[in-house]
């Protein structure tokens, strides 16, 4: 923070933003997550963060940063190279008479202004920009590569049409990964059509074509994949899997690579993950503030289950390590056993399943058993069992956290008892289930306001009604649905689709008393189980996507598609 936290405690006493109470509260809860008070105030939206930001910038006298949604020429974005702009948290986004404005995270750093007055050769004039402006700033880089990497695909097929050759088939493939990370693209999919080459990108959760290719290039792309990844270059009928790193100008990332064999040929598909997650909060997940406390009082405990739930794809494994980042201190030993490791975390023991060596879920976890741990992070249950193992660890004194492929928060009581998991231990063990899903947001470079239509109203209405919302609290729903709803109206920044980046939605069960009592009772239903939880506050994952729809960070269509996936 760019101010001490008493200055800042002063700064905020004073305008009568807080009492000392809550700045007490803030104090005691930042010592156990190991954050500062101010970022426990910001978290749980009892400070809003531009008005605080602004606050700061008034309290300083300097000027604050206006980038969201700043689509930065590309002769400014090369005065400070990337990686610069990356480690110190700041970007450039002006140049007027020979001086350059730059967003910071801290304008008051006089050794970086010096820093980039040497590199620049031009004077710099700070401003003051939140961390999260800044991140989403930084995407502009991208264009950088987006355009060269355009240009160099556009010119390494040309020369490959009629000849792929070794030396073509390098160039194309690092062009491609360029590429990839210029779009923001998670995975890239290479297929095997019957008379061509079908490269497809995953940006936002969405498939999209990006080029077709020649057939010729298929077999030679496949076999540079294979030589990176270290595998088999004469085996073409069974999946394989592998892992290689690699670098695109200053970002260094993994890519995991599955490649399976198709009638036209084999297909690859890469999936790009960065070398290190940052640890972030659960608000900038986009979870609420009521969740977040729910989340917050559960790994709080010293044992006990704690499930993530959702389809491949949906945020997990984010979820989980966000978890880990807060309770990982000196004080524990934390223990993970995962397939594969996608991010490397500081200060955790991490293992990655290995079945040529008898190394499974539950065999890892069996082992982190006699490791002493206090946390332990299951990737995944999904075998009788690793849900047994897992269960008895919750009862000894462990705190686990893991995933489940389930639908819903409530799903995951049944889905343990099918796998094999009694009653009785099921409801001593279970703390709280997160189910979650992944939606688009709007793009806030083209985002429009429309009135809502009487269609839109419907959908909402039987959508609820299909959740088996009661119809008290339906009618309720019906006289508070807002007026005015959001959409992208498509730009160059969104690559006229609307979206840009990706939030989560999300809904907990808290295994309380009366929940408990009803597993153990083996008489328990999904339906049951839904009709207590609601008693205590449960919201289904579509009704926090409506507050995100009602302020503008998603849209009802996109809600829809990926609940009802």
């Amino acid at each position: 923070m760019i101010l001490p936290q008493s200055e800042i405690k002063q700064i905020l006493l004073k305008r009568g933003l807080i009492d000392e109470n809550v700045w007490q509260e803030a104090e005691f809860e930042a010592k156990k997550l190991n954050l500062q008070p101010i970022d426990i105030l910001l978290n749980r939206r009892i400070l809003d963060l531009n008005f605080f930001y602004n606050l700061l910038a008034e309290e300083l006298k300097i000027p604050r940063a206006s980038i969201t949604g700043l689509d930065i020429p590309a002769s400014v974005l090369s005065l400070i190279p990337e990686k610069i702009a990356f480690e110190k948290r700041l970007i450039p986004f002006a140049l007027e008479n020979d001086i350059l404005k730059v967003a910071m995270v801290n304008p008051q750093d006089l050794e970086i202004i010096d820093l980039l007055q040497e590199i620049t050769h031009k004077k710099i004039e700070p401003y003051l920009a939140t961390p999260q402006e800044i991140q989403y700033a930084l995407v502009n880089y991208q264009k950088l590569y987006r355009e060269e990497y355009e240009k160099l695909l556009r010119s390494d097929i040309k020369l490959g049409v009629v000849e792929a050759t070794e030396t073509n088939i390098i160039r194309l493939f690092n062009n491609l990964l360029g590429y990839a990370i210029g779009t923001n693209a998670s995975d890239i999919h290479i297929e095997a059509l019957e008379d061509a080459t079908l490269i497809r990108f995953r940006i936002d959760g969405i498939l999209r074509e990006m080029m077709i290719l020649g057939k010729n290039f298929l077999d030679p792309l496949i076999a540079r994949i294979k030589v990176l990844s270290n595998l088999p270059l004469d085996e073409h009928f069974r999946p394989l899997d592998g892992r290689f790193k690699s670098k695109v100008g200053d970002f260094e990332f993994d890519v995991r690579v599955a490649i399976m064999p198709t009638i036209y040929g084999e297909k690859a598909v890469l999936r790009i993950l960065a070398g290190v997650i940052k640890p972030t909060s659960l608000a900038e997940l986009g979870v609420s503030e009521k969740i977040q406390q729910l989340i917050e009082s559960a790994i709080r405990k010293t044992f006990g289950m704690i499930l993530v739930t959702g389809p491949t794809g949906s945020g997990k494994t984010t979820t989980l390590y966000t978890i880990i980042n807060i309770l990982n201190n000196p004080g524990v030993n934390i223990v993970t056993i995962e397939d594969p490791v996608e991010y490397a975390i500081p200060r955790v023991n991490q293992t990655q399943v290995n079945p040529k060596v008898g190394l499974n879920f539950a065999t890892g976890l069996r082992a982190f058993l006699r490791q002493d741990p206090n946390i332990i992070m299951v990737g995944e249950i999904r075998d009788p069992e690793t849900a047994e193992v897992a269960t008895h660890a919750a009862l000894t004194g462990h705190l686990v956290l893991s995933t489940l492929h389930t639908n819903d928060a409530p799903t995951a009581i049944p889905r343990l008892v099918e796998l094999g998991v009694p009653h009785y231990l099921v409801a001593d063990s279970l703390i709280l289930v997160i189910a979650q899903r992944l939606v688009r947001k709007i793009c806030s470079n083209c985002i429009i306001s429309t009135p809502i239509t009487e269609a839109q109203k419907r959908i909402i209405i039987e959508q609820l009604r299909a959740l088996r919302i009661s119809e008290e609290e339906i009618k309720n729903y019906e006289s508070n649905l807002p007026e005015i709803i959001y959409q992208g109206k498509g730009c160059q920044l969104c690559a006229q689709s609307g979206y840009l980046g990706r939030t989560g939605i999300f809904e907990t069960l808290t295994v309380d008393e009366e929940l408990k009592y009803l597993i153990a009772s083996r008489e328990f239903t999904l339906e049951k189980i839904k009709d207590v939880i609601r008693k205590t506050g449960y919201r289904t994952m579509f009704e926090d996507a409506l507050e995100k729809i009602s302020v503008g960070i998603t849209t009802l269509e996109e809600a829809l598609r990926v609940i009802r996936e």
